[in-house]
């Protein structure tokens, strides 16, 4: 069962609970939402959590709702969930996809026109309103009417909050938005905010926060952005429109001495508020997005503004969190005894040990798009002190040892011939070589003996068992020259899991044998994920951020890698590329 069926279940008990009695049941809807948004957002299947005993480990899942979900992942299905839906049409749960449908509105369009076929109630209830029939309804009307013909119909087509987005696809497009909103003089800054802004490796939504002192001409400049489709919402201090893609983008607006506590609020995570309003409130302070709220001697209420998220901490004496950390695992406590740790910059960074050129080495997998003088190139640009150059191994089905040794050798002497004209930038011999599901490596002894290490990594029979899998991992990392795990789960965010490892055993094995671990940079692999990545720096594994470009653009992906280092708490030391060329070359001999 995936994370979002999962996911889907709790918001239909939640959806269950608010049918039945909201006032009564408040807090349970609280924490089943809760319990679902956290499960959706997180990097790892909780099944693979499960099976290793670590569901505890999940933040924002209570245990009692965490002792339900082993009855679903063990039974198939939980007594209480069938408690709390018994009596709920199953034809209400359908429309709960739909934007713009809460629990309540569902429920009441099901049984005002009993609709009990979930298999068609979205098509009925588009019927009855091209009918003018839900426009009769007490309660709804035209306009009503319109907006639920609307919301099937951009649900149909993908369009609006109905799937998340990977990282990359929403930080780009949300810093299109904000280099726009910053050309308007009235805007003083413009912030991404929520999931995007703490770098998840998948988002939800696109929000942006600004501050201005002239929020009516800063919205009309927002609703004008010339890659819109629509217009959604137009407010005083809020607006709403569909851009292309079909993805919604909010915006809210603050005066600037009021900013800091914008900021902090919509940037969450909900349990880092949850936990940061807690403290506040045993220190006599009430938190709001408006500000900090004070009683003074007198009984009254003051509320002081807060113009940075700096000064906002800094008020509660706390030290200034990184939005990447704010997931209620620890950094409140260290930040109240000013104990954070410094996190790993993408300045930090002196080189790039994964990159495809377009070197002809007919390799297994898909060849890089530049050349290796393009590739070096733009490493200059990013000031980098070095590179290693990893295209995929030969193709084993098409060559010989014999043969693959000579494409190696050619393409090492190709270049030391760039390596000599080239002072700048330092070039690692390195090659991405697969293994087998025998555990052995797709290159010989002989091969491996001409470079200087290598990425190895996993790309085929993904459906080994966990044992099976470890220690076929194990075998391939054993040789002396196979430094990096590339890409270590496999997994295609919001397209496949990937495999199943022993990360106890492969963190013990990387301790004692000197061996690194990838946090992979491509937009859609962000692998190692954060969870692990945490896992990874408290057990003194050290990692390497790559990118895996096959082409020049693609090195600028390193920015990913970064942030989901930043979210497991990777410092400097951390990242073995983070050394300077002598002391990445020493350890890559080791």
């Amino acid at each position: 069962m995936s994370n979002l069926q999962i996911a889907k279940i709790l918001r239909q008990v939640a959806a269950s609970y608010a049918i039945k009695n909201e006032a009564k049941y408040r807090f349970q809807i609280i924490a089943y939402q809760r319990a679902a948004d956290a499960i959706e957002g997180s990097n790892l299947e909780i099944e693979e959590l499960f099976k290793e005993n670590k569901l505890e480990f999940l933040p924002g899942v209570g245990p009692s709702i965490r002792a339900h979900l082993e009855d679903l992942l063990t039974k198939g299905k939980v007594k209480h969930f069938e408690w709390v839906m018994f009596g709920v049409p199953k034809s209400v749960y359908p429309l709960l996809d739909v934007p713009t449908f809460g629990p309540k509105k569902a429920y009441r369009l099901v049984k005002e026109f009993s609709l009990q076929d979930p298999k068609s109630v979205i098509s009925d209830i588009e019927k009855l309103a091209k009918q003018g029939k839900i426009a009769k309804l007490e309660g709804f009307g035209e306009k009503s009417q319109e907006d639920i013909l609307r919301a099937i119909s951009e649900f149909r087509l993908g369009i609006g909050k109905t799937s998340r987005m990977v990282l990359p696809y929403a930080f780009e497009a949300a810093e299109k938005l904000v280099g726009y909103l910053k050309a308007s003089q009235h805007v003083v800054k413009a912030v991404p905010l929520g999931s995007l802004r703490r770098m998840m490796s998948t988002v939800g939504d696109i929000d942006i926060a600004v501050a201005t002192n002239k929020p009516k001409d800063v919205i009309s400049h927002f609703v004008s952005y010339p890659y819109k489709e629509r217009i959604i919402e137009k407010g005083e201090a809020t607006a709403s429109i569909l851009v292309s893609g079909g993805r919604q983008i909010d915006l809210m607006t603050q005066a600037p001495q009021g900013f800091g506590s914008l900021l902090q609020h919509f940037t969450g995570s909900k349990n880092h508020n949850i936990h940061l309003r807690e403290y506040a409130l045993s220190k006599g302070l009430s938190l709001s997005e408006y500000g900090i709220k004070k009683k003074t001697k007198s009984g009254k209420s003051t509320m002081v503004q807060v113009p940075t998220e700096e000064e906002f901490y800094q008020k509660l004496n706390m030290t200034w969190i990184p939005p990447e950390l704010r997931e209620d695992k620890g950094e409140i406590e260290l930040a109240i005894s000013h104990k954070l740790p410094k996190l790993v910059e993408q300045t930090d960074i002196k080189g790039d040990l994964h990159i495809h050129s377009s070197f002809a080495i007919d390799p297994s997998h898909d060849l890089g798009k530049n050349s290796i003088e393009e590739m070096v190139s733009q490493a200059k640009k990013l000031k980098y002190e070095y590179i290693g150059l990893s295209e995929h191994n030969p193709s084993i089905s098409k060559h010989n040892s014999g043969q693959i040794y000579s494409l190696i050798a050619r393409r090492n002497e190709n270049i030391e011939q760039i390596k000599s004209s080239t002072k700048n930038i330092r070039i690692f011999k390195l090659l991405e070589i697969d293994i087998l599901s025998n555990g052995k490596l797709a290159v010989d002894h002989k091969s491996l003996s001409i470079l200087d290490g290598a990425i190895v990594s996993i790309h085929s029979s993904f459906a080994m068992s966990r044992d099976k899998m470890t220690k076929r991992v194990i075998h391939g990392l054993s040789h002396p020259k196979a430094k990096i795990l590339a890409h270590p789960t496999g997994r295609l965010i919001n397209q496949r899991v990937g495999y199943e490892l022993d990360f106890d055993k492969i963190f013990d094995f990387c301790k004692k044998n000197n061996k690194a671990l990838e946090i992979n940079s491509w937009p859609t692999r962000l692998d190692l994920p954060d969870t692990l990545i945490m896992e990874a720096v408290k057990n003194n594994i050290k990692l390497v951020v790559n990118t895996d470009s096959h082409a020049v653009w693609q090195m600028d992906l390193m920015k990913y890698g970064v942030a989901m280092a930043r979210r497991g708490w990777a410092k400097k030391n951390d990242i073995l590329n983070t050394l300077g060329y002598n002391d990445f070359n020493e350890w890559l001999k080791m």
